[in-house]
């Protein structure tokens, strides 16, 4: 009579499991190959001890040693889901008591600031090209980016403006956004359909009056203030290559997309004035917890101007 097989260690549960993504779910090589990582470095960090007698505390004893170790908590966070389901399926092949990777968290990931530009590049890119004769698709780019960077709208909103606001017609829905020339204002609708007004600056101002003397009919009808090349309202898509290409041409030493132009609107108004509520109003955000990140710009500005002027700011 043979002697019963012992029952499978973790390499053989780990081996089964990756066959079994690689087999039934079909994932592709490079996605098995992470997974495979995955698993090493948890039987690493496990050491001897049975997989399935880990617990909620080993794991979190290994995140926090991962973290230690310097790997980022978006890699932490990939891999706790890996082992999350690798002990989902291990539970389905044996008495497994609980998923011992469930709650398990990774580290908070540090906030990234929003890149702004500093006022003399802001400055610059705006008065790039703004000599000669330029033909209306360059009075068209340079009335968007100089409202965009005026009052600091979000790119979908500058897309979504309209001449005036126009009424609800048959089959046609009343205006989300438009020019009010009058006022010197636009009105756009953020997110969560929250409706704004937001002042327009006077160069921003006489640009689109450059624009609107020279811009053309529309060619679906409507009555949007930008057009594309084809004379139908412009995407964001395409304010978003116009932008790149006139910061390339302008000489701009990084990457410039709308929401930048966005970003430098706020943290220069805030080192201006240092008003955050206005700030928050005028960016439509629902709350002041999502303005408050242009604080840390504008101490890093304030901690740039400090260690170039302060006579002692300097160790020798």
């Amino acid at each position: 009579m043979s002697a019963p097989a012992s029952p499978p260690d973790a390499s053989d549960w780990a081996a089964r499991y990756l066959g079994e993504l690689a087999t039934q779910r079909q994932l592709s090589p490079h996605t098995v190959g992470a997974y495979r990582r995955d698993l090493a470095e948890l039987a690493q960090l496990a050491g001897h001890h049975d997989w399935a007698r880990l617990t909620h505390f080993d794991i979190r004893r290994f995140a926090a040693r991962l973290h230690a170790g310097g790997q980022s908590a978006r890699s932490i966070a990939r891999k706790l889901s890996g082992w999350r389901g690798f002990y989902a399926w291990l539970s389905r092949q044996t008495a497994l008591p609980a998923n011992p990777v469930e709650g398990v968290r990774a580290p908070k990931r540090p906030k990234t600031l929003p890149k702004a530009l500093p006022v003399d590049h802001a400055v610059q890119l705006m008065e790039a090209n703004t000599h000669g004769h330029p033909e209306p698709a360059e009075l068209c780019n340079r009335a968007m980016f100089e409202l965009l960077y005026s009052s600091g709208l979000r790119v979908s909103e500058l897309a979504g403006l309209d001449l005036a606001y126009q009424d609800a017609g048959k089959g046609t829905p009343a205006s989300l956004g438009w020019f009010d020339r009058a006022a010197g204002e636009v009105v756009v609708t953020g997110k969560g359909g929250k409706m704004r007004r937001v002042p327009v600056g006077g160069p921003a101002r006489e640009a689109l009056d450059a624009w609107l003397a020279v811009r053309p009919p529309s060619r679906d009808g409507s009555a949007a203030l930008f057009l594309s090349a084809r004379a139908t309202r412009i995407s964001p898509r395409v304010v978003q290559a116009r932008l790149k290409d006139h910061a390339l041409r302008a000489g701009m030493p990084m990457h410039v997309h709308p929401h930048m132009l966005r970003h430098s609107f706020a943290s220069h108004l805030l080192q201006s004035s240092g008003d955050l509520r206005a700030v928050q109003e005028l960016l439509g955000h629902a709350s002041i917890t999502s303005t408050q990140v242009y604080t840390a710009l504008d101490f890093q500005h304030l901690a740039a101007v400090y260690d170039r002027a302060h006579p002692r700011a300097k160790s020798k």
